[in-house]
Order: C-alpha cells, then sequence, then structure tokens
C-alpha cells in the first residue's frame, strides 16, 4: 500500500503535541513562509510550558510588520499571549518597534517567560548539525561576547571559537508551498529559509502546505526536503471554499 502522510485537519496534525515540547517553527519574520494554521491549532490545543524556536518570536503584531493591509496578523504571539510558552530560543525576539513591544517582550519584562539569544547563522547551523547528525561544531561567531559566557571555547590558528551544541525539536511546524502524499516538499519565497532546516531537525515534522500532489506530482529537481524528513502533511482549505485569505 502507498504511504500517504496526510491527515485530514490542522487540529489532528498538532493533536500529541504534550506540555513542555520543544517545537520548532518555521518561516523567516514576515508572513510568508509562516505555518499560521498550525500555529492557530496549537493555540486551540492549550498545551504549555513549551520551549519555541524561531528565526522571531513574533514580530508582526501589533506593528503588522511584513502583513498586507487589513489582513490580521498571525504569528508567535497567538501562543505566548494565550500563556503557553516558557522559554524562546530565537535570534530576533523583539518587536521592530522600540515604543510597540511585542507580546514576547511584555512577557519577558515580566519574567514570565525565558529567552536563549542565538545569532541567526549559528541558530541555522544548529539547526542544520541535527538534521546531519552532528553533535555540536565550534563557530567564531560570539567569541568573547556575553553569548559566549559558559561556553567551552578553544583557539585555532590564533583565533578564538566556540562550541555550538546541535539543536533539536519534539516538533518542527514547517510551512511549504506543494507536497507529495509521501511527504516530499517544495517550497516557494522565504519559506526556503529555516523551513528545510527546521524539517531535518525535528523528530516529528509537521507540514502545512497549498496544495498536495499525487507521488511524482513534484519535479525531482524541485524537491527540497526529501520524505524521510516528513511525518504529516496538512493542507490550507483554498479561501474560495471557506478558507483564511492568508499570504
Amino acid at each position: 500500500m502507498p504511504i500517504d502522510k496526510t491527515v485530514n485537519s490542522f487540529d489532528e496534525a498538532v493533536s500529541d503535541i504534550s506540555d513542555g515540547s520543544v517545537v520548532m517553527i518555521g518561516g523567516f519574520g514576515g508572513a510568508g513562509g509562516m505555518p499560521h494554521l498550525l500555529m492557530l491549532a496549537l493555540r486551540d490545543l492549550g498545551v504549555r510550558n513549551l520551549t519555541i524556536i524561531g528565526n522571531t518570536a513574533g514580530i508582526a503584531a501589533p506593528t503588522g510588520f511584513g502583513w498586507p493591509d487589513g489582513v490580521e496578523p498571525i504569528d508567535h504571539a497567538v501562543l505566548i499571549e494565550n500563556g503557553q510558552i516558557a522559554k524562546v530560543i530565537a535570534s530576533f525576539p523583539v518587536s521592530g518597534s522600540v515604543s510597540r513591544p511585542n507580546a514576547f517582550e511584555k512577557a519577558f519584562r515580566a519574567g514570565e517567560i525565558e529567552l536563549e539569544l542565538v545569532p541567526q547563522g549559528t541558530l541555522a547551523e544548529r539547526m542544520r548539525a541535527a538534521g546531519a547528525g552532528i553533535p555540536a561544531f565550534y563557530t567564531p561567531t560570539a567569541a568573547g561576547t556575553v553569548l559566549a559566557e559558559g561556553k567551552e571555547t578553544r583557539e585555532f590558528d590564533g583565533r578564538e571559537y566556540v562550541l555550538e551544541h546541535a539543536l533539536y525539536a519534539d516538533y518542527a511546524l514547517v510551512r511549504a508551498k506543494t507536497a507529495d502524499t509521501l511527504g516530499n516538499l517544495a517550497y516557494a519565497g522565504t519559506s526556503r529559509t529555516f523551513n528545510p532546516t527546521m524539517a531535518a531537525a525535528g523528530r516529528v515534522t509537521i507540514v502545512e502546505v497549498d496544495e498536495i500532489v499525487a507521488p511524482g506530482g513534484i519535479d525531482p529537481e524541485r524537491v527540497d526536503t526529501p520524505s524521510i524528513y516528513v511525518q504529516r502533511i496538512v493542507a490550507r482549505p483554498p479561501a474560495s471554499e471557506g478558507g483564511v485569505a492568508l499570504p
């Protein structure tokens, strides 16, 4: 029998995420490339004490950064405002406006949430290392700064390097353009940033897509994430059929 990794609903796709899970959330920062409906399903599931990993911690609300006019932003804030997040691991967790703090900033200032700040390239490489089975690596990034405090360092060719560990997640919530039923993925636009890396680093990878096709429906030269990394696929309903009109 052919493998079919599709699930019927977003609620079903996230139903086994439990309290205390580590969850990667794809996307670069703006509206494009984020698994919006998976985030809403995770909010509705109501699990608590989550650690979320992403490039940002929600920079769209309240400024609307990267979102079309007239569309209500959906990002990490829906989880933070719901009191579900205990820790954030991110590169750009704060709002783009000093005068308009986002949900993360408010929770952090109130002592309700923990932050592990990671330089963007290091964040990407820590996730890539997890997907490649590399437990740790040395990088010159952050050497001599507060971000290196408490970490092992070594000198190579007269330069200081910091030891960074692979970054895994119990679940990766990923956004792609197209999936086949086997789980092969093709991305578009900014979804090509962190989503492919997270797909490989998650122990369970759940993918939100615009369309699902039969095996062979994606040109082999356009397969960006092989099916081996994907466990579940769920399709967005088209706006013409009552779906949410989102980027």
